[in-house]
């Protein structure tokens, strides 16, 4: 873009703006940049424009370029809701497709502002979104050039391969488990017996019932163990299925700075979720308004305008390139088909009611009826090994969970720690029956060695393979290093960041 195309740019915006105050769409200030692609495409793979450095967004930088040089992505803008807001929009973008660049944030902006699940989890952050993410990094590169690389960066390969497993129904910052106090040791022979089973010691029944060979041992027994867990409680006393706090709080030789890692990784998940778990809603609500916006700014040059809604037909299409049909749904496109069907059915209030209520999860399954998903042609398809695809069903409840089974559990298998041994081993176990899947067992056995170097202790995982048929992982022993020698660290309090929105 020329600088007279940046200061055209400008002006539309600012009326953009007043106008979607005046359609009564509310939002944080919005400040935009124009970045060139290159940092656009750093943004949109690092997730913020600075994050913490790893191996791993390199991989994903490459990926994003094959696939920007293959014409499968065109990223328009990456947008990051906070007070203020920060949207960043490419160079190479058109006028009017900055235009609607400016319209369609504005609409993420008002989806932020309004959503329960993005005001708890800002709330719980705070909206200082790119200082804090850029804080993060500078203690990152100060543990690099304290501890080396080597170090650091096997705590991060634990960290971000565990990045989807925390527990968002949790707070952010949450309390350790709390520790039962110790009872005074009852008198015999009430301390054989439970308090029920001290109210019915006078029994006839329930004497004859303690006479009977071996019930004196079982009872004693029992005591004992009853005793064991009072004075040394179990750890975790539940399923833990927030796996980045439990290691951050009870790995027995992780220094400050690697629990440190820990939980800024797991505050960047908290804060990418609720992008994660509104996706659909999220990107129809801005293309509607985007849309809405174009049409009702009458100031806008027709060509321009014209323009505009080219980009939009090409954001909002059901499929890519030239085929005719797509085997994945675009969000973008049922969102904004969804929304059209709620406001002209039930009105703009109602809609901003479910703006405010749901997730994507609610949203499909109340809001997706039979009429629109066969007015979008949808269907649930099986893919088989051999590479054959065919048609499996038209039915609207399996079209509704096929759309969203892949956002169940933040995407992630539901993987709980069940138990922390006395010699500092780790037991995990996988609730394949409730994830409804089989692990990957070879990618599983990876992200078990990353676990176990960092926990420095055998570290198992109970599981099941694609089959369904059970299997046990166990940490390789040759795999775990010795733990470090004790060294200065950094201990800091990270600070939470906000989720992009990319296209």
């Amino acid at each position: 873009m020329t600088l007279a195309d940046t200061a055209g740019l400008d002006g539309y915006a600012a009326r953009i703006e007043a106008l979607a105050r005046e359609l009564g769409l509310e939002f944080a200030p919005v400040e935009f940049e124009l970045v060139p692609d290159s940092f656009m495409a750093e943004i949109a793979i690092y997730g913020l424009p600075v994050r913490m450095r790893h191996w791993s967004f390199g991989v994903r930088y490459i990926h994003q370029l094959v696939h920007q040089k293959m014409g499968n992505s065109h990223m328009f803008e990456v947008m990051f809701p906070g007070d203020p807001c920060h949207a960043y929009m490419a160079e190479h973008n058109s006028v009017a497709e900055n235009t609607l660049v400016t319209a369609h944030v504005l609409g993420h902006a008002d989806f932020a502002s309004r959503n329960a699940l993005f005001l708890r989890f800002g709330a719980m952050a705070g909206q200082r979104i790119l200082e804090q993410s850029a804080a993060r990094a500078q203690r990152l590169e100060m543990a690099l050039q304290r501890h080396g690389q080597e170090q650091v960066e096997a705590v991060l390969d634990a960290a971000l391969a565990l990045e989807q497993h925390v527990d968002i129904h949790a707070e952010l910052h949450r309390p350790p488990y709390s520790v039962p106090s110790v009872p005074s040791v009852p008198s015999a022979p009430a301390s054989l017996a439970s308090k029920q089973e001290r109210t019915a010691v006078d029994d006839p029944f329930a004497q004859r019932y303690r006479r009977l060979p071996g019930e004196a041992a079982a009872l004693a027994a029992r005591a004992a163990a009853r005793a064991r867990v009072t004075q040394h409680p179990l750890l975790p006393p539940q399923p833990e299925y927030d796996l980045l706090w439990f290691l951050a709080q009870h790995g027995p030789e992780l220094a400050d700075w690697e629990r440190d890692i820990f939980l800024a990784v797991r505050e960047e998940s908290f804060y990418f979720y609720p992008v994660y778990a509104c996706q659909i809603m999220n990107e129809g609500w801005a293309s509607y308004w985007h849309a809405r916006l174009l049409r009702e700014a009458d100031f806008l040059p027709p060509a321009l305008y014209l323009a505009a809604i080219k980009s939009h037909s090409d954001v909002v299409r059901p499929y890519a390139g030239e085929h005719q049909q797509a085997l994945a749904v675009n969000p973008y496109h049922l969102g904004f088909c969804m929304w059209e069907h709620i406001i002209e059915r039930e009105g703009l209030a109602r809609a901003r009611q479910i703006c405010r209520d749901d997730d994507d999860c609610s949203f499909v399954r109340n809001y997706l009826d039979g009429e629109l998903a066969d007015r979008l042609g949808l269907f649930v398809h099986e893919s088989r090994r051999d590479g054959e695809t065919r048609l499996a069903s038209r039915d609207l409840q399996a079209i509704r969970e096929a759309i969203l089974a892949p956002k169940y559990n933040y995407g992630a298998p539901c993987i709980a720690v069940t138990l922390l041994n006395d010699d500092g081993s780790l037991v995990l176990r996988h609730d394949h029956q409730r994830d409804g899947r089989g692990l990957d067992l070879e990618r599983a056995e990876q992200v078990l060695a990353y676990i176990a170097r960092i926990w420095r202790r055998p570290v198992t995982l109970h599981t099941a393979d694609f089959r369904g048929t059970p299997r046990v992982l166990r940490s390789k022993s040759e795999g775990i290093p010795e733990p470090p020698a004790p060294a200065a660290s950094s201990t800091t309090s990270a600070t939470p960041t906000a989720p992009p929105v990319q296209h």
